[in-house]
This record gives structure tokens, sequence and C-alpha cells, in this order.
């Protein structure tokens, strides 16, 4: 693997490497960019395939068709089926809607090739992970240019039949072309300041614009030209500074597949769940490389957290709009920084899911290397500001002037903390006493946290407190922890936050329905057999006289609704693409919803009403009720910014500390947790959703690997009484994950502007843990 030996030292591995690593192997001659692109592709050929098969009614065997070329060769799917009565249990009792049962189709964007559509789930040891859709490599890395249409200027004329564009388009070196005139003009003596990234090999999550690669947001839709005119920011400014542009990484088709803002169009056929799906139309599924019939993330940049972690590229850039960076990050066990939103643009240049909440994140295997990409990602002038993103017109103090890799090189030696303060959110590790699917994690992290944090690092650490938590003696209790800071300050910027209803109809907040009088603003006739004015109990609750309602915490508070801004987005998007094509004399003829809708197929017949409903909605302000989702998000973010400062203020925190979920990935195509996306209580429901707290609030957050479990409880299926739809249910019987186990990571939390002490707190604890444990089954070759 990239190994060298021509008498100037030991011979260089990329598998683990950092970009010092590659920098120095560089300039002692152990190695060259080509090598190491060479090196990273002979990984994904062998790493790189299919990683699930379907589910079908009986179970036969479905014939051998060819999949979309990657890296040389195309991609070959499993034959052999997993028969539905195997996953589903009572099958043959089964009597609800029609389900969505795995069958190979031709793809919409080249009917040559064939993905899989409908139900899968994961290969056992499957050798594979599926975590790159796209590589740049000619002939390969467009369906448009594909092949011949492709050919190097060298090599003559184009076949006759070729896209004008094509002509245009194999002018653009790939990325062993980029990796060669690399090694011409710089060879062992590259400028390191002005290319800080020179060699480094990166993958980008499909939603990113990159002019040399295939570029839609994972969606199998047929573009006229399926490559973007011009790079997003972030794209350009790597190339700028020597980065290699490999590959894109598979997603979730539109950063977690949007939504459904309801209409006339439902879907008609089902998926007894889509939880452990992190899927593309085009690109396919991802398996998690610790067990590979496990998701590889609850989270869309599953793709650029899993090449990481596998070694099939040295850095990543993902997205989230939920926890699509940090759920990878977490269970693939890589460093991620995720800026402040919105430090780093995104909407310019990218098909993004909810612009309100999307931010862009880096994926590295240290928290060293991101930070150095976060630094590259940096232009000299402009610095982090994107004219095409409204959002990046953030306050230049929130942003470190002197960068962030210096901030990153703490140690981890005992005592490297003593003096900082940091807040443990313990409201992140509860979980309803009848379940055990949390225990595992949440052991590990309670004395993780203690252990390495508290007792080696000697940080002073301080607990918020929850009604399902038993407080630590060890630890410092908070003097105003969440629970009290959102009583203080729901009445003052989110009012309306008392007056939901949950899923049943009924008032969210049960205590204030019963403590007020009805007026004219109540939703329905379910508020209102007290004797308090709202306004008055507003005031009381702000001045902590009366107790705040049971379940106002931030777990329940992060609930919102759908915003109808992706409406606004995609065509927005589909029009600037075709206005920089038709600015270089080209046409591209996608340009609205209608034309995305008639060109596309999706996996699930869910995704394709939704897209349905999304073509008819008309305007930005919700359809339905009084809610508007854009204002709540405005809101949200400006209440769960001040309560994380009222909390870091009142306490003399340094930082906050987390855990990101106490529960592990998935099984693919198997039940979900039954508080996560079945009926419940909205706390049940928002089991996964302290995560939740930093798109909401748009603060910086770091996330660090820290260990692994061998023993989870997996949820399972149950078929309702009436046979009609499946349940998921909690089980006692525990599973045994082969060594290392399932990897967790641990989340430091700052408020913009002080990145500087969070990244020290963080790579302290990096430096003194030293968690990560590459994935064993796809180890060096």
């Amino acid at each position: 693997m990239a190994d060298r030996i021509d008498g100037r030292g030991a011979p260089f591995r990329l598998e683990e490497a950092t970009i010092a690593e590659l920098h120095a192997a560089i300039r002692a001659g152990r190695t060259t960019c080509v090598e190491i692109v060479q090196g990273y592709l002979a990984r994904v050929r062998a790493y790189n395939g299919v990683a699930s098969a379907l589910v079908t009614a009986d179970g036969a065997p479905v014939p051998e068709v060819a999949g979309v070329v990657r890296g040389g060769a195309p991609l070959r799917f499993p034959t052999r089926t997993v028969a539905a009565a195997d996953v589903l249990p009572e099958f043959e009792r089964y009597a609800g809607p029609p389900i969505e049962f795995g069958r190979m189709e031709p793809t919409a964007s080249d009917p040559s090739v064939h993905q899989q559509y409908g139900m899968v789930v994961g290969v056992p040891y499957a050798g594979q992970v599926n975590a790159l859709a796209t590589l740049n490599i000619r002939g390969e890395r467009s369906v448009t240019c594909r092949g011949d249409y492709d050919r190097h200027p060298d090599e003559g004329p184009l076949p006759p039949g070729a896209p004008p564009v094509c002509e245009f388009f194999r002018r653009l070196p790939d990325a062993l072309e980029q990796a060669a005139a690399l090694d011409a003009a710089h060879g062992t003596e590259p400028d390191l300041e002005a290319m800080p990234m020179y060699g480094v090999v990166f993958s980008f999550k499909d939603a990113f614009d990159a002019k040399d690669m295939r570029s839609t947001g994972g969606a199998d839709a047929r573009y006229d030209i399926d490559v973007p005119a011009r790079d997003h920011v972030l794209v350009d400014q790597l190339r700028r500074k020597g980065a290699i542009i490999f590959a894109k990484a598979v997603m979730t088709e539109y950063n977690g597949r949007s939504g459904d803002p309801g209409g006339r169009h439902a879907p008609e056929k089902i998926l007894p769940s889509v939880l452990g799906y992190q899927r593309s139309s085009w690109g396919g599924n991802p398996s998690n490389p610790y067990d590979t019939t496990r998701s590889a993330s609850l989270g869309s940049s599953s793709g650029s957290a899993l090449s990481v972690s596998t070694n099939m590229v040295m850095a990543s850039l993902g997205e989230e709009t939920r926890a699509s960076c940090r759920g990878p990050s977490n269970h693939n066990a890589v460093a991620l920084i995720l800026p402040h939103k919105a430090m780093l643009g995104f909407d310019g240049g990218a098909i993004g899911s909810d612009i309100y909440v999307d931010r862009s994140g880096v994926h590295c295997r240290t928290i060293a290397d991101a930070a150095k990409v976060l630094d590259a990602l940096k232009d000299p002038v402009a610095g982090y500001y994107d004219p095409r993103d409204p959002f990046t017109t953030v306050p230049r103090s929130s942003v470190l002037a002197d960068g962030y890799a210096r901030h990153a090189m703490a140690s981890g030696a005992p005592g490297a903390l003593a003096g900082r303060r940091l807040g443990i959110i313990r409201e992140s590790m509860v979980h309803p006493p009848e379940s055990r699917c949390e225990e595992p994690i949440v052991v590990a992290a309670v004395r993780e946290i203690q252990d390495v944090l508290g007792d080696r690092l000697g940080a002073t650490l301080v607990e918020s407190s929850d009604p399902l938590w038993s407080s630590d003696p060890r630890v410092e209790r908070m003097t105003v922890d969440f629970r009290r800071a959102l009583a203080r300050m729901v009445p003052i910027f989110m009012p309306e936050l008392l007056f939901r209803l949950g899923p049943d109809g009924k008032p969210l907040f049960e205590e204030f329905a019963a403590a007020i009088v009805p007026t004219e603003f109540m939703p329905g006739k379910v508020f209102g057999s007290g004797r308090m004015q709202p306004i008055d109990y507003f005031i009381e609750l702000s001045e902590e006289r009366i107790a705040p309602p049971r379940n106002l915490d931030i777990a329940v508070v992060q609930q919102q609704e759908l915003a109808m801004g992706f409406r606004f987005h995609i065509p927005q998007y589909l029009k600037r693409r075709a206005q920089d094509w038709a600015a270089l004399g080209f046409r591209e003829s996608l340009t609205d919803f209608p034309a995305l809708n008639a060109r596309s197929k999706f996996w699930g017949d869910d995704q394709r009403s939704a897209f349905r409903n999304w073509e008819e909605v008309t305007d930005l302000r919700n359809p339905h009720g009084q809610r508007q989702g854009v204002n709540e998000r405005i809101m949200l973010r400006e209440l769960l910014r001040r309560v994380d400062m009222m909390v870091i203020l009142e306490n003399r925190l340094d930082a906050l500390v987390r855990l990101h979920t106490p529960l592990p990935p998935a099984k693919i195509g198997g039940a979900p947790h039954p508080g996560s996306n079945m009926p419940g209580s909205p706390r049940d429901q928002n089991l996964l959703g302290e995560s939740f707290n930093g798109p909401n609030a748009g603060l910086t957050e770091v996330l660090i690997p820290a260990g692994y479990v061998d023993t989870v409880y997996d949820p399972v299926f149950r078929l309702s009484p009436d046979g009609t739809r499946y349940l998921s249910a909690l089980s006692d019987h525990p599973t045994r994950i082969a060594a290392p186990g399932l990897p967790f990571s641990l989340v430091f939390r700052a408020e913009p502007g002080r990145e500087d002490v969070l990244l020290e707190i963080a790579s302290a604890y990096e430096a003194a843990s030293r968690r990560r444990v590459p994935p064993p089954a796809f180890g060096p070759l």
C-alpha cells in the first residue's frame, strides 16, 4: 500500500497517516502524490463494493446485473436475497399496506446500469462498505461524459455522438492527473505555506458541487449535464491549497431525504423501517465498518466519515442538517470539527435540505488534521465569507484570527486540563428505565468522562440534572442547569413553545395547559382549565416563582414544524446550475421541480410521493396550522444559544461535553428504536434529540472517538395485534460484537469565538485517551 523504499528511509504507509506524516514522506522522497492516489485507489477497489442484499417476498435469487463502473470495474450485486419472513416476524399474518420489497432496476440516470431499490438488509462480514459513489477517474467520473466521451485530449477527437459539453469536460484532469501535475511542478519541495493541503486526498459528500465529478446530491436524477460548471467554494479553496479532489461520498439523497410537506400524494407501498438506511438512489447503501449488518450512521454524511475511517481518503467534507456529520463521526470512530452556523458556507453551490440549519463539517482521523483543513478552507481575502450563501454573514469576531490548527495540539499529560471547568450534559445520557438499549454506551461514557477528563486530565466536572439521572457524588452540580435556563428564557424568546400540541393532539406541556384560562389564541379546546392568564404564568415562570413543566427540557423543545425552505432551495440551486452552464455556452434543461420529478427515480416510494408533494408547494409559509417552520428555526436558535450561554456563565464553564447518542448503529432494514420514530411521548420521540441541539443552536462542536462497546441490545419488530403494521419493541437479548466493538464519541461544545479553548480541551482528551481503532476488517492490503 503506497510503500516506497528508495534508500531514503522506511516505507510510507498511508493507512492512518496524518497530513504531517504525508508531507514529511513526500519531502523525504518516500512517496509521491501519484503513489498516494494509486494507494487509495487500490483500497477502493478492494473495499468499496456493495454491502447489502435485497429483501424479497420469497427469498428467491435474482439475475446478475451490472452496476456503475467504479475503480475500473462495474459494481457487482448479490444475487442471493433474504426472504421477508426472515426479517419480519409472523409475516404470513401481515395484512397491512403492500411492502416495497427489494428489486434490481435500471437507473434513471443511465438505464444501462442497475441499482438496488426497495427493502435491503446488511450482509454479515461483507468485506465491503460502499463509502464512495463516484471516483474522479477518467471515463467513470460522469454519466454524461462516460467512457470514451471522457477521452484525454491527447488521445484524439471524441467519438461521434458525444455531448458537446464533453469536449469542455475532458480537459479537466482527473485525480491521477492532478497528482502527476503536483509531482511534476513541486517534486519533493512543495511550498506548504501556500499549499497546506498539498497531496491530501479528499472525498466530499455528494451534496457539494465539484466541477470534475458527477454531483447530484445522491439522487438518481437524469441531468443533461450531471457535473456542475463550477466548484463549491470550499472545494475550490481546497484545490487552490494543493488538495487532490478524489471522490464523491455516498450520502442519504438530499441530505436526509428532506421530509414530506404533506399533500395529496401518499406512498403506494411502505417500508417497515427506514432506520439504518443512509441511502442514495444512485450510489446505494453504505455499511458500518465495525459490523457490516449495521448502518454506517444515523446521518446523511455517512460516506464521508466512512471513507476516512476505512482509509480510502485522508479527509472529507460533510454536511449536516440535524446529526448528519456527528452521527457518521460517532459511528465510524473519526474526529470531526463542525464550525458554528454558518462559518463555513454550504448553501452556495450545494444541494441542501434545510438551509436554516445546514452546515459544513470536516472529517479526519485526528482533530489536528481537521483543524488544518479548517484553516485551509479560509480564503486569504474573503475569509470564510461566500457571497452565494447569505448565512456566512457572521460576525468576524466569531472566527479565530490566528487560525485553528495551533490550538488543536494540546498535550494529554496528567493534569493538562487543570483549571478548566467542563459542564456535562446529562440529558444526553438518560433513557427510560425499561430500556436497556442505551445502557452499554451510557455506562462506558460516564466512566470515560470521569476517568480521562476528570481524574487523568484534571478538569473540574460539573453536571446538569434530569429526573431520570441520579447525580454523581463525585461531580459538582450546576447551580443553573438547562431546565432552569429554559424556564427563565422561554417566556422571553419563544413563548409559543408552551402552546404546542403533541402528536396525539393534546397539549405537549400538560401542566401549563392546566394552569391557564382559555384565550382566543388557544389551539383547539384542549387548553385552559386553570385560573392564570398566560402572560401571568410566563412572568411567574421566568421569575422562578412556579415550577416549570416537568418535560420542559432540551430534548423536548427541539421539535419543529417542517419548514418549506426545501421547495425554495432546490429550484434556486437548479436554476443557478443551469445559469452557470449557460454562461459557458451549454444548456441544462433540468431547472425546476416538475423536471426533477419527471427525470428521477427513488429507492423508496415514500420519497417519490414526498417529492410530488414538494412540487406542489407554492408558499414558503406552512400551509397547515399556525406554526411556521422558518420562524421556529430562527427563534429556537436564539433560545438555545442563550440557554447554553446562561448555563456556561452561571457555572463559570469553559466548555460543555456530552454523549452524541446512547444508541448503537441500527441494523440495516431492522427495527428502529421504539422512541425514535414510533408513536410515543415527545420525550421518547426525541430520545436521540439532544444531539439536535448543535445544529438547531448552530454552535461549534467537536467530536472525538471515546471508546467501544461489545454488547448491544437491538430492538425487534413485533406485528400489531390486528396484523396491519409492524411495531418496534425493546429487547433484553444482548448481541455480542466482535472486537473492538461498536464505537461511540464524546462531543465538546463552546460558544462562537472560543474554539481555541474548545480545541485545546478536545485535543487533550484525544491525546490522553487514544480511542481511535481502525476497523480490523479493512486493514492494510
